[in-house]
């Protein structure tokens, strides 16, 4: 059973959006995204994953079940600043960070694979992104509006794997 880690979450959504949040293209459903590969590619790497967030199929892509009242919380403690924007015509909800955050729960290792993640995809925006998640064993495999099992990493194609197997002869 995986265990969602309330601490490990927060402070990963509020490093994510200090890393990148000021980017154009960087909206709650690029957030989402960047939180579902963090955890997905840390599980496939390490077989547990860094918040042990639940996350939901939705037709757009995987989306964290607590991200509402963790960015609630962050807001309320003035870490970070909602803002409404405009994106290529469409509305995006945005989170600027307003405070520094201290890494006091991500280890050294879940903090590479965080890196790692957000380097590889900071770059696109919602479409990309949500398009490049229907692509992932987890999500394709999983009924509309369930809990994505994290199991299913191990699935995934060559394309999106982030762990080297040993050939099979």
């Amino acid at each position: 059973m995986i265990k969602f880690n309330k601490n490990k979450f927060e402070e990963l959504l509020h490093y994510i959006i200090h890393k990148c949040g000021h980017l154009e293209n960087i909206g709650k459903t690029t957030l989402f995204k960047i939180l579902y590969f963090c955890d997905f590619d840390y599980y496939e790497l390490n077989e547990v994953p860094i918040t042990g967030e639940s996350y939901i199929k939705l037709s757009h892509g995987p989306a964290p079940e607590h991200f509402k009242e963790t960015i609630t919380n962050l807001k309320a403690k003035g870490f970070v600043k909602p803002l409404k924007d405009i994106y290529h015509g469409l509305d995006q909800e945005k989170f600027l960070c307003m405070v520094t955050p201290k890494l006091k729960h991500l280890s050294a290792a879940e903090n590479q694979v965080v890196d790692n993640v957000i380097g590889r995809l900071r770059h696109m925006n919602a479409t990309q992104i949500s398009s490049y998640s229907h692509l992932d064993m987890p999500w394709k495999a999983t009924q509309e509006e369930d809990i994505i099992d994290y199991n299913l990493v191990f699935y995934r194609d060559s394309a999106l794997s982030v762990r080297q197997y040993p050939e099979e002869k």
